[in-house]
């Protein structure tokens, strides 16, 4: 399985942190979950770090079959839909950076 990892790292606009994650879940979960090939969508905010860490409010994580899936996904017209969706949130509501890891998936759920 091969996961792409999107790290938004910065900050939160002061005092806006249940909208900005109200608007991830409402206004941009559905597009990611539309991607082509898509296993799971892991939305994940950020509750506290270590003293010292970087702040990432966000790791968003979208698991595929495979690299085919993932490139797929990424020509496909949800990924401007996803993109265009992601901004308008980010506009809003964050300032910071995204980028992007894909790794290959190795899960043991106990």
């Amino acid at each position: 399985m091969i996961t792409r990892f999107a790290l938004f790292e910065g900050k939160i606009h002061e005092g806006q942190t249940e909208a900005f994650r109200k608007a991830i879940l409402e206004e941009v979960l559905p597009k990611w979950q539309a991607f082509p090939g898509v296993l799971a969508v892991r939305v994940n905010f950020a509750e506290f770090r270590d003293e010292g860490a970087p702040e990432f409010p966000l790791i968003l994580a979208i698991s595929y079959p495979d690299l085919a899936a993932v490139n797929t996904a990424l020509a496909s017209p949800v990924r401007a839909e996803s993109k265009e969706a992601t901004e308008s949130v980010l506009a809003r509501y964050f300032t910071g950076r995204i980028h992007h890891h894909v790794t290959q998936a190795n899960e043991v759920v106990l």
